[in-house]
């Protein structure tokens, strides 16, 4: 026998929830893509979207997933031969330095591990030596190894060098999450796709950049027409916005989106609601892990972690164990442990991640968290208690008070 019917819940790291209103947006007729309501609608966008990146800069649309994003970014900052600087801590790090490399662009890598953020004081020292360098390119929270970095510190070590390259930060997994304020932290490039924070089916990718990056840019030489961000942000036509067909059930996904996040729920408190859910998952692998160190977080440092997705470890295969029994018995579905394989364990059979993204509530975290309460007791996982309490505790303590 099994429990698992009913409404079941994917907590991955992306494909996000959907939340139904945004499915019942998307069930519609094709619309008229050259007039009329669509446009009119689509012209509402484009200020939300600045509100979400934190930004009064240029956005560009693009129909793709974040790997798209990527090369949107590279074939618009970068000629063939220059250097970029890229900051790893986690696959993602290491999945846009490859896109970067293969474009013909010298690439310096800054190895941070998969646990750790970014040390500012590495970076300074690498543009020190390096005044060629032409970008720096950063993941704010990386996806696999749930790490997050400090923007706002790489950006002052930048100054404090007194380098001039652009700094661009791939927000995938962080956007409409953590907070991210592109021009307060003077990030001159950033990036995020539909599929994680704003709860829309994968297939759109954003680039937003600001005047400073668009001026030294224009004689890139590796923008072809697909990418080129400068008519996606400066349309004469609405088709231009895609450099083809307009993606527009996506469209009416993101509208119903940016009005959750920004003119019902709030920016701020969608930040907090990340950031309650996920202390409430740390809270439990905490208790899991009293006299069980097999069973730990993957970033030691809560101020390194993000707070769309959480990244542990168990013994060897016990969370390839617990992941299939969470989904086969209760309909609950956990990320594999990406990236996270070791010599002793290669195929990552001891990890897993647990997200807290985009549509997420507390009684989905908790349900979550006690369905593998009791995947770990019936597979007889030796681990702490009070889990579930300590997790409740956090709820408690940070919801609203009647």
């Amino acid at each position: 026998m099994t429990l698992s019917q009913g409404r079941s819940y994917l907590a991955i790291p992306g494909p996000s929830v959907l939340p139904d209103r945004i499915l019942a947006a998307m069930q519609r007729p094709s619309p008229n893509i050259y007039a009329g309501a669509l446009v009119d609608m689509v012209a509402g966008l484009w200020p939300d979207l600045r509100a979400l990146a934190g930004t009064a800069g240029h956005v560009a649309s693009y129909i793709c997933n974040g790997h798209g994003a990527w090369e949107a970014v590279n074939s618009n900052i970068f000629s063939r031969g220059d250097k970029a600087l890229v900051l790893v801590t986690g696959v993602f790090g290491h999945g846009w330095a490859n896109t970067v490399r293969g474009l013909g662009i010298e690439v310096q890598l800054l190895e941070f591990g998969g646990a750790v953020a970014v040390d500012p004081a590495q970076v300074e020292q690498a543009l020190r030596a390096d005044p060629s360098i032409k970008a720096v390119l950063m993941t704010h929270v990386d996806t696999a190894s749930s790490v997050k970095s400090d923007v706002q510190a790489v950006r002052a070590a930048m100054d404090a060098a007194g380098h001039s390259a652009l700094l661009a930060v791939d927000c995938v997994a962080s956007l409409g999450c953590d907070e991210f304020l592109m021009d307060a932290w003077g990030v001159d490039v950033m990036l995020g796709a539909s599929q994680k924070g704003l709860m829309c089916p994968p297939g759109m990718a954003f680039v937003w950049f600001n005047d400073k990056a668009r001026a030294r840019c224009l004689g890139s030489n590796l923008r072809t027409p697909y990418w080129d961000w400068t008519q996606r942000a400066n349309p004469e036509e609405f088709w231009h916005y895609w450099f083809g067909t307009a993606p527009t059930a996506h469209l009416y996904a993101l509208r119903e989106s940016l009005t959750m996040i920004l003119h019902e729920e709030g920016l701020p408190q969608v930040w907090a609601r990340h950031a309650t859910l996920a202390h409430s998952i740390w809270a439990a692998f905490d208790a899991w892990g009293q006299g069980h160190p097999a069973i730990h977080l993957n970033v030691p440092n809560p101020a390194h972690r993000g707070h769309s997705v959480t990244a542990a470890h168990l013994a060897a295969p016990d969370a390839t164990r617990l992941r299939q029994w969470c989904e086969v018995n209760a309909g609950v579905t956990l990320g594999i442990g990406l990236g996270m394989a070791t010599a002793e364990d290669p195929h990552a059979t001891g990890a897993l991640r647990v997200a807290s993204m985009g549509h997420v509530n507390a009684h989905m975290t908790l349900g979550a968290l006690a369905v593998m309460q009791a995947g770990l007791s019936a597979l007889r996982i030796p681990h702490g208690l009070g889990a579930l309490e300590a997790a409740t505790g956090v709820i408690a303590a940070h919801a609203w008070q009647p």
